[in-house]
């Protein structure tokens, strides 16, 4: 499968609480696009230290992560990431990388978004079973 890269916007989801609370207009909420390797062997959402700093994201603490060659380290991570792709939303965490790195969409936003990568025509699209709104599996009978 050749390289899959999407546009995706992210925002500072405490900004939008700020606004939605009177403590902030909706001119100060930090937001960009950004393009992202779309990537179903990586778990989470993964930004460059630049980009966590313009949104004005707040480490929370560090995780331990296993690159793809082997190595362990432990690297900082940020909350309250507002991800748009695909016309769709989510709330979620990234893992903060080196200045420079290529922002990164990994499996856990993807499932959360209902997403497919499709590979034929490198490209990330709604799931087709549930095309206006994600479909999220649960584990317990309703």
């Amino acid at each position: 499968m050749g390289k899959v890269m999407e546009t995706i916007k992210l925002t500072n989801f405490g900004d939008v609480e700020d606004v939605h609370r009177g403590l902030l207009g909706p001119e100060g909420v930090r937001s960009l696009e950004v393009e992202a390797l779309v990537d179903t062997g990586a778990t989470m959402l993964v930004l460059p230290a630049e980009i966590c700093k313009r949104l004005g994201l707040r480490t929370l603490g560090k995780r331990k992560v296993r690159y793809a060659n082997g190595a362990v380290a432990q690297v900082p991570w940020a909350g309250g990431v507002w991800l748009e792709v695909c016309g769709r939303q989510t709330l979620c965490e990234a893992l903060v990388e080196a200045p420079g790195t290529t922002p990164l969409i990994g499996q856990i936003p993807i499932e959360a978004l209902d997403l497919v990568v499709d590979p034929k025509s490198r490209s990330l699209h709604p799931n087709p079973a549930s095309p206006d709104a994600p479909l999220l599996d649960l584990l317990s009978a309703a």
